[in-house]
């Protein structure tokens, strides 16, 4: 594929299919902030309740597109949702961001996920790092220190996954309907890890850059099978597996993102094991998980069913995820896996008529229209920063001269 074409392929969708459709079809105009929910026709629920992660996400990735375009439109729709963020989700009380609001701003569901809690530290430290602002500190560190005085678990390590609104244990800890009910998780970690280290950049304090070196380790020692080259998923407090499913976009996204932790953290012998399981991971992703026409399964399930339908989020990671896989090991069959994966992103999980893409599409291309185009856990995050990645690595590659 010519890399200039697809630099500028890359340009396009971000700008105008991605970013172009938040900006014209996600605000609130009634209630303020962004609606909670549209379906893939273009209907928006005005009853649907506002989730911290949608809002959050939307906060990290126009802060992102910012650093990059310059835009003052991107800027704008940030400081939207980061007045979101500030006003409708956080607990002047306890501290801490609510899991979900009405549309009017109230809270509906305001227990702590760990989770969600770690995507504000995403967005936050993403919005300093893009206006040069240092007023959003005293609230990433706040939020921090209520994580680890709260949620960091001092005997087994790591976090365990929701605590009610005032901190106190709860038993409602799944993020989802799809979640098993488990005090641990690969997803929490794997979005704690991430928020760790964009916060780290912008504040590289003594405390948190234990916090990101025993998250690297965790991955590497108790997350990660070294056998199979997978994640696994769900666990107690001491670690123990409670599953043998297969989320192969978490793999592939997970390559890349501890890639990035180490980078950050500057440890070149942690460094060089967390490269080596990347590469282990993409191996196992392009091995078991990359279909014929280079979409990406869903899951493998303990059972051996094959849930063989293709969500937008793991061919956006698996992009990502494959270009890093090039960089560290100069394959090409790593690059040209990449170039699968956009492939495939462009003929079936765009949606070319209606805008962003399609939630999740069959093993055979064809798009599910009973999936929300916007919702609690469809945001511009994935596909956007995907974007944002892409153009940055392979603009990296052209002038290092390892693409012609």
């Amino acid at each position: 594929m010519d890399k200039q074409a697809w630099l500028e392929e890359l340009d396009r969708e971000l700008r105008d299919n991605i970013l172009g459709f938040w900006k014209a079809h996600a605000l609130d105009e009634r209630q303020g902030g962004f609606i909670g929910e549209m379906d893939s026709s273009g209907t928006v629920n005005a009853e649907a309740d506002k989730s911290l992660v949608l809002n959050a996400r939307i906060l990290w990735t126009f802060a992102a597109a910012y650093r990059r375009t310059g835009d003052p439109d991107h800027l704008a729709l940030a400081e939207r949702a980061l007045e979101q963020v500030r006003t409708v989700f956080y607990d002047e009380r306890h501290g801490g961001f609510y899991w979900m609001a009405t549309p009017d701003g109230r809270p509906s569901e305001d227990k702590k996920q760990v989770y969600g809690q770690s995507f504000v530290l995403y967005a936050l430290a993403e919005y300093m790092l893009a206006t040069g602002s240092s007023a959003e500190l005293a609230l990433a560190e706040e939020t921090y220190r209520l994580l680890e005085r709260w949620a960091h678990d001092p005997v087994h390590r790591g976090y365990i996954e929701a605590l009610a609104r005032d901190w106190s244990e709860t038993d409602d800890l799944s993020l989802s309907g799809k979640d098993l009910n488990e005090r641990k998780s690969m997803n929490t970690h794997l979005h704690v890890l991430e928020g760790y280290t964009n916060l780290y950049r912008v504040w590289p304090s003594d405390g948190l850059r234990d916090r990101l070196r025993e998250l690297i380790e965790l991955h590497l020692e108790r997350i990660l099978d070294g056998e199979t080259g997978h994640f696994k998923l769900f666990f107690d407090d001491a670690w123990t597996s409670a599953t043998r499913d297969v989320s192969y976009g978490h793999d592939i996204e997970g390559s890349w993102l501890l890639c990035e932790a180490a980078e950050a953290l500057g440890d070149p012998e942690l460094l060089e094991q967390t490269e080596r399981a990347a590469l282990q991971m993409a191996e196992a992703t392009l091995r078991e998980g990359v279909d014929e026409d280079g979409g990406v399964f869903n899951e493998l399930h303990e059972d051996g069913r094959l849930d063989d339908s293709k969500d937008w989020w793991p061919q956006a990671e698996a992009m990502v995820g494959f270009l890093n896989a090039y960089q560290l090991s100069g394959e090409e069959r790593y690059l040209q896996a990449a170039e699968r994966s956009w492939r495939f992103i462009q003929q079936h999980v765009r949606d070319g008529d209606g805008g962003e893409w399609h939630w999740q599409v069959s093993r055979d291309g064809r798009p599910d229209r009973t999936q929300v185009k916007i919702g609690a856990w469809k945001c511009p995050y994935h596909n956007g920063r995907a974007c944002l990645e892409a153009l940055h690595r392979l603009e990296s590659l052209t002038k290092e001269g390892a693409l012609a």
